[in-house]
Order: structure tokens, then sequence, then C-alpha cells
């Protein structure tokens, strides 16, 4: 019996948008087999950030990769050309931003269609931030101001997300009372440094680059409050990062 492609989503609160060490990128590299994997950008939801496309590809330069950027903003790619770049990559990299924004506008261009059909095929879907939030049924998000929950998502990650839980100010307690209160589903709660490997639904691999980060599983506890449990998680070193 032939196996098809595993199907795979890692979240992450880190990369090369927040950390110099370049370790949590070099870790989602060697989850893929290709010699020379293509990796694709995604900054929807930063609205296409012209710095963030140079931050980009400044920081996987030196990597032994084939770095590219799917901008949607100013749009150059008809459908079938837009399915077939994203069908081709190795690793799909959703950039941070405005949760919501990123998925109307990928719904308009069809590119929620495209990346479920990707993440079917094998291709690694990951990101941080709203690119972490994106793949699940609902996440914790400050897109409308005011952090909150969005209970939307592509759903390809059952549950929900919460990024930046010990980074920015009132997210632990907001999330815990979402989740007790039914608003949001049981979820992962990932902390700055951490990086979650989900394979077909389930965590296989949870990795740190920063002593003291982790990861949580945050469900209610039937009782009007929430569960947190964290998960242990195994530290990156400087010296494991991979050579140019």
């Amino acid at each position: 019996m032939t196996l098809g492609p595993r199907r795979r989503l890692a979240l992450l609160g880190g990369g090369f948008s927040t950390d110099d060490d370049g370790v949590l990128d070099d870790w989602l590299l060697g989850l893929v087999d290709a010699a020379r994997p293509r990796i694709c950008f995604v900054p929807t939801a930063s609205g296409d950030a012209p710095g963030y496309i140079e931050r980009f590809l400044a920081a996987f330069d030196d990597r032994p990769v084939q770095a590219e950027v799917l901008p949607l903003f100013r749009r150059t790619l008809d459908d079938e050309a837009l399915r077939t770049f994203l069908l081709s990559q190795d690793i799909v990299y959703v950039g941070g931003g405005n949760t919501a924004n990123l998925l109307a506008v990928w719904r308009a261009h069809g590119v929620d269609r495209l990346l479920r059909e990707a993440y079917d095929r094998g291709v690694l879907l990951c990101g941080i931030s709203a690119g972490a939030n994106c793949w699940a049924e609902g996440s914790h998000t400050d897109s409308f101001g005011p952090l909150t929950h969005l209970a939307d998502g592509l759903g390809l990650l059952p549950g929900s997300v919460c990024p930046h839980y010990d980074g920015e100010p009132g997210r632990r307690p907001s999330y815990r009372a979402v989740v007790a209160g039914g608003a949001l589903p049981p979820g992962w709660a990932v902390e700055d440094g951490v990086g979650a490997l989900i394979t077909e639904g389930r965590l296989t691999e949870a990795v740190t680059r920063a002593p003291g980060a982790g990861l949580y599983r945050v469900e209610p506890d039937g009782e009007g409050g929430a569960t947190e449990r964290a998960v242990p998680c195994r530290p990156l070193r400087r010296e494991d990062r991979l050579s140019p």
C-alpha cells in the first residue's frame, strides 16, 4: 500500500522577522527533504509591505534554498500560473499582520482553495502571528484593534491558535477567557521563540530557541475556566544552523 503525502503545518513564534540567530528558520528548512527547497513568502497580512519582503529575501539569501515571494496587492499571475506556482513550492511561509484582512484577500483571489490543495499534496504550510492563525478554525487576534477572537480561518488545523502568548500584554488571560467561554474551540498557545509541527492534525514536534518559552494546550475545564497544559519543547542551538 502506497501512503500519500503527509499534510503538515508549522506554527512559528519567531523567524527571520523577529530573530537574529536564524535557528527557527533552519529548523523549518530541515523539515523538508529537498536539497534546495523552494520556499515562498506570502506577505498578504502586511499588505505586501516592501520592507518585510526585503527582509525575507535577505534572510534566505545565504541559505541553500530557492526563495520566492507571492504578492497579491499587485498580482501578476493568472489563475493557472498562480496554482502552478503554489503547488510547486516545498514550503509556503506566511508573514504576520492582520489575520482578518489576510483571509479576505486570499478568498478574493482563490488562494485559500489553492493552499488547501497544496496542503493535501504535502507542501509544508507555516507562518508567524497572522501566518499561524490563518490555518486554524479560529484564532486570537488584534485584527480589529483590541484583542478579540476571530471564529474564522482555513480550518486546516482543528481548533484555535493564539500567537504571542507571552509577548503581548493581555494575550494569556484574554485567550483563556474566550476558550473557557466557548467563543473559540480549544487550541494551541504559542510563545515567542517556539516552533510547533502539526502532522495530520496532531502535534508531532515542539522546539524553542528561547529558554523558558513554551507551547501550551488550552482547553475549557468544564467549570467556567480554562486549563493550560505545557508541552515539552526541544531546545534549538545556534551551532545547529544550516551551512550556506
